[in-house]
């Protein structure tokens, strides 16, 4: 059995780490993964997917990555039940395992140059 997803998508969000409480560092990454078809009006919609990122990979996306950067997200779809308004409710969760870092918009990069 298999479970693991793969997306590609735009940050919709500067990312911010929480503390679970049990001292985790948690942090829910938005991403804006456009179609790649038109829909009946001519337009490409887009969806918007929360992931659910922890400790390193959430602290390192934090700090590399900011709204509008497009990262590549490998991880595990989770379910969970939840109480709410006294009724249980299943929630779908995207766990990132792993988060890359495809583009960094606006950061300059710098090269080493060899002097003659």
């Amino acid at each position: 059995m298999l479970n693991q997803i793969i997306l590609v998508g735009r940050l919709t969000r500067d990312i911010t780490i929480n503390k679970s409480e049990k001292g985790v560092n948690v942090a829910t990454i938005g991403l804006a993964i456009p179609r790649s078809f038109k829909n009946a009006d001519g337009n490409y919609d887009t969806d918007f997917v929360d992931c659910v990122a922890f400790d390193t990979v959430a602290c390192n996306t934090a700090e590399y990555c900011s709204k509008g950067d497009i990262v590549g997200v490998k991880g595990r779809i989770q379910s969970r039940r939840i109480e709410k308004d006294g009724r249980n409710e299943n929630v779908v969760e995207i766990i990132a395992e792993k988060i890359t870092f495809l583009s960094n918009r606006g950061k300059e990069e710098t090269e080493e140059k060899e002097e003659d």
